[in-house]
Parts: C-alpha cells; structure tokens; sequence
C-alpha cells in the first residue's frame, strides 16, 4: 500500500472551481484561496473564494432541482440506488480520497482511510439502505376520521462542514438529506475542502440529478455568513466551533427562521475507577482516544479522571504511551500522529500548553513543536497533571494534550466530569455493573462510553447536550432533521 500511496501523494491537484448545478463554474467575483498542505506547509492547489453571489447561485440550483421533482419526488428505491452507486465510488476511490484529504488537512492515513471514506462510503450505505424503511403514521382518531401523518422533505438542506473529518461529517449530514429527497447546499471549511469537491464529482457520476448537491468553497465569514442569512435554506446543518454556532443562530433568526443544527464540540472526560478491568488497555486505548487525529476530534477524550489510588500508576503509562508514538508524516502508514491542520491551529495548541505552565500545571511529556525543519505543522503529543479550575480542564483545546486529574470519590468524578460548559462524550471504566449504570445517567454527555473510548457506528444517534450543540447525526434518528411532519385529517 505505502508504494500506491506513495505514487498518489505526487500527482498535482488542479485549482477547483465551486459544484454548482451540476457543473463546475467559477466564483462570480473571481477570487481564490489557496490551499496549503499541513504536511510541509506548501501551496497545494487554489480553491474558489465563494461570495454571497456564490451562495445564492448554489441555493437557486438546489431549490429549482427540488421543484422539479427528479429526486425530491423520486420512489425510494430510485433513491436507494444512486446512494448506493455513490458508496461504491467512495469504495472504489477510496485510496485516492484518503490520500487527498491527508495531503489537505494532515490526518494520518491509517486513520484518514477508515474515518474518511471508509466511514462515508457506510454512512452513504446505511442511508441508502434506510430510504424504504421509513413510514408514515396512522393516528388514534375517532371512527369517522382519519388522521394520517406524512413525512416530506424540507426543501433546501445547507451543510457547513468542519476541516477534521469533511467526508465523514459532511456524509453524516449530505446522506441523510439526499435519503430524504432534499436538495444540498455544502460548505466545507476553507482549509479542508478538497475530498468534498471530489464526493460531489463521484455523486454526479452515480447519477445524482443536476443541482441536487452543490458545493460552494471560500470562508466562513463571507460564503458562511450567507448561507446562515440565505432566505430559502429551510435547514442549516452545522459542525464546529461555539461563536460560529451562536452566529449561526442569530443569522437564522435576522432571515428566514431556518432549523439549525449544531454540533459544537465538547471537553470530554475519560474517567477510570480503580476497578477498571486493564489498566494496560485502559492507557492504551486512551492515548488513542485524545492523540488519534492529533487530538483534532471533537469526542476526543481531553480529560483523563483517575481515581487516586491508581492515578500515579495510569498517568505513567499514558504518559510512555504517548512520549513513544511516532509523529511525523502523516502520508506514512506506520504514523501515528499527524500534522495539525494548519498553523494557526498549531499556535493555538502551543498557546495553550504555554498557558498551562503558566497556570501550574505538570507537565509530563511534550508541549513543543516539532520537525519545524520539514515545513509542516506539527506538535508532540502532550501529557499535563491539572486541577479541575486550571484553563486546560475547561476549555476545548483541539489538538493533541491530555489533561489528568485525579479524584477520590464517585461524585466527586461526577462534578469534575460536569464542571463545562460542553456535554458530547465521555467514557467510565469499572468492572462494577451497577456503577456503570449510575455513572451512564450521571454523566452530563450525548454519549458515554463503558470500558471503551469511541466506539460508534451509524445505529447510533452523536450529539451533545448544553452547548455542545442540538440535534444528533447517525442513525435513523438524523433523517428527522431533513422532514417536515404533515398532518392530513380526514373527515370519513
């Protein structure tokens, strides 16, 4: 594999126009960003610098492609069978795509092959499969009235997609809106955009009816700022940071008053009874769960609770973990850890460990960067003991620093682990049942993990609580984002 991936990684990339109507088209205005790869902070290729002409060109596309009805109006096994073609292109091009985004965003390939297309490829499927399987209702009415309930999409479904994983999210959104018969406005983040325009190509190729799905590329100040104030989007999907998620709302609300589901970020705990089956596989699988995509996750598990008693003895070996793992490039299959996606992201990660010091916090390994000779952006993977006030145990880092922090008592662990303003995931470890279940309904999170950290897969809804965000992608809970509920009542 590294030989294919090898001869992958040196073709160029051309400059990429925006996806819009079926057809590839220049922005109004002209104008280009360009795309620098994290891997050795070198130009890769231009992107589309999309404006809110841009915008409302893809908008206008989509909505004249719902009206028409090839896809919105299509039977569900019409549907099924283009989204099951476009799975079996991002299966088929799955190297290809894998190899693209890492040369884009810095993600390792081991990881950028399961959870970029790997991952859409099933997301695509799940969705596909889903299509014919979901009903309408027949309500409790009286004898001489029938009261049906009718599901129908939304009409025009906006994705602003993160720079992490932009296949993987952007299908967990783009599939179930396609699933439903929308028509897809997308976003992806300005310095991740490259794999997206690729998935709209291969959806064309699978069938996909002319401005079903659109991709307009440029920044979240100006193409995202006119998707959120765009009049005739009816849902806005979005995955992120905070600010942009309240501005997104207050956009909403200066506009047309569309749904908008966000998808915020946490700062999730990870917390380890001393009864914990393996504190081996506990270390390692913890390590894995904060450093994988150097810590560029939103479940990331960035705060490890142990229990005091066998506190010394995991920090030690999540500490040698990750001292021990293998950073550098990410386009190398023995890679663990590769580079942060740009250097902005990188000075924010050194801020914070700088900060950290600062505040007192220990640190055990890490906290600087490295193979600053190559050009790229990367950084050790970091290891800091802190008290739960410090800014680290707080604050959603995105980058790859754990913070450890001991405790003595169940609830003593449940306050700590609730002490943020976020609420995504989170993880107990203990062989004990009953304190698995208490810890399972104590912990203030959209997803507790029990002897495992970040296992899922597309049956199970992801989502937060507090301002982790709303709504949940996956499963068959996300395709009631993309309908509308219509009531029809029969006089009989």
């Amino acid at each position: 594999m590294q030989d294919k991936i090898d001869q992958i990684r040196t073709l160029p990339v051309a400059a990429q126009a925006l996806f819009i109507g079926g057809a590839w088209r220049q922005p109004v205005e002209g104008a280009t960003m360009d795309v620098v790869s994290p891997i050795d902070g070198n130009r890769l290729t231009t992107i589309a610098s999309g404006t809110a002409l841009d915008v409302d060109l893809a908008v206008r596309a989509a909505r004249a492609a719902f009206e028409k009805g090839t896809w919105s109006r299509a039977a569900p096994a019409e549907r099924k069978k283009v989204l099951l073609r476009i799975a079996e292109l991002i299966e088929k091009n799955a190297l290809e795509l894998a190899v693209l985004g890492v040369r884009d965003n810095g993600t390792e390939i081991s990881m950028a092959l399961k959870a970029e297309p790997g991952s859409a490829a099933g997301t695509f499927r799940y969705y596909a499969e889903a299509v014919d399987k979901v009903y309408g209702e027949i309500a409790p009415t009286p004898q001489n009235v029938l009261g049906l309930v009718h599901r129908e999409p939304v009409g025009v479904v906006a994705a602003i997609v993160p720079w992490n994983f932009p296949m993987m999210i952007g299908a967990w959104k783009i599939a179930p809106a396609l699933a439903a018969g929308n028509s897809v406005v997308v976003k992806p983040a300005e310095v991740a955009s490259l794999t997206l325009l690729r998935l709209a190509e291969l959806c064309a190729e699978a069938g996909l009816p002319e401005g079903v799905l659109n991709v307009v590329t440029g920044s979240g100040s100006v193409a995202g700022e006119a998707i959120g104030l765009h009049g005739d989007i009816d849902v806005l999907a979005f995955t992120g940071s905070g600010p942009v998620g309240r501005r997104l709302l207050e956009y909403s609300a200066r506009s047309n008053l569309k749904r908008v589901y966000l998808e915020l970020g946490g700062k999730s705990p990870n917390i380890v009874f001393a009864d914990a089956p393996d504190l081996g596989q506990v270390a390692k699988v913890s390590a894995y769960g904060i450093f994988r995509n150097s810590g560029q996750v939103c479940v990331a598990g960035s705060r490890l609770l142990v229990e005091r008693s066998i506190h010394a003895e995991v920090a030690e070996k999540v500490a040698a973990i990750a001292a021990g793992m293998k950073v550098g490039d990410p386009l190398q299959v023995t890679t663990e850890a590769g580079a942060i996606s740009s250097e902005a992201q990188l000075r924010k990660n050194l801020g914070y460990a700088e900060r950290a010091l600062g505040e007192g916090a220990s640190l055990r390994t890490g906290g600087q960067r490295i193979l600053q000779e190559t050009g790229g952006f990367y950084m050790q993977p970091t290891v800091f003991d802190v008290d739960p006030g410090m800014t680290l145990a707080r604050e959603e880092v995105f980058g790859p620093i754990l913070s450890i922090i001991p405790f003595d008592t169940e609830d003593e662990a449940l306050r700590i682990a609730n002490a943020t303003e976020y609420g995504l995931a989170s993880a107990v470890w203990t062989s004990n049942l009953s304190r698995a279940h208490r810890m399972v309904r104590g912990v203030k999170a959209g997803v507790v993990h029990v002897n495992t950290y970040g296992g899922a897969d597309n049956t199970v809804p992801l989502g937060g609580v507090k301002q982790s965000g709303n709504g949940h992608d996956k499963s068959l809970h996300a395709l009631e984002k993309y309908v509308d509920l219509k009531t029809a009542w029969i006089q009989l």
